[in-house]
């Protein structure tokens, strides 16, 4: 696997190696030792379906929060990370990367960061591994269209849940969120 650094502290591409013939391909996903080197365990993994024009976004866990490893299974995805750590030098900065089931690149984010995506094929499966549990009560979500980011979503009118729809604007939980993830 190559692991390549973004330009957001913290957050990585992984590019497994890819071995192909006329049978179709073969590679290795995850791997524990790559992983504990960086300093990260997962613990659980989720997985969504969603169609074309789906935003699922800005989602996050307070402390103690969640180091995200994203893969997308089948189709496409544009998939964003916003830095929310108050601390940190690119806070509220995002980047995006696209991830499909052609390149198999990974993104890697990192506690502090809330999380997004965008489905640009017809539909697309989505895999999670989480480094701590789902919990409830740190759940957290920031509205998907927050002007303090800025984020130019390559859709112009999205399927969006009701909880994507009402969340909050980050001035308004600043403050409130424990953000020490």
């Amino acid at each position: 696997m190559q692991v390549r650094d973004l330009k957001l502290s913290g957050l990585k591409v992984i590019t497994p190696r890819l071995f192909q013939d006329e049978r179709g391909f073969f590679f290795e996903s995850y791997s524990e030792k790559l992983y504990l080197k960086l300093g990260v365990s997962f613990v659980q993994d989720n997985v969504s379906f969603s169609r074309q024009g789906t935003i699922r976004a800005l989602h996050f866990q307070s402390d103690p929060g969640q180091d995200k490893l994203i893969s997308c299974l089948s189709g496409k995805i544009w998939d964003v990370a916003v830095d929310i750590r108050p601390h940190s030098p690119t806070y509220m900065q995002w980047e995006a990367i696209f991830l499909d089931d052609q390149t198999h690149d990974q993104f890697f984010i990192p506690k502090g960061f809330a999380h997004g995506f965008c489905v640009l094929s017809p539909s697309a499966l989505v895999q999670y591994k989480v480094s701590n549990p789902y919990n409830p009560n740190t759940e957290r979500s920031i509205r998907w269209n927050d002007p303090s980011f800025k984020i130019a979503w390559p859709v112009t009118n999205p399927i969006l849940s009701m909880r994507d729809q009402i969340s909050p604007f980050y001035e308004e939980i600043q403050g409130v969120v424990d953000f020490r993830c």
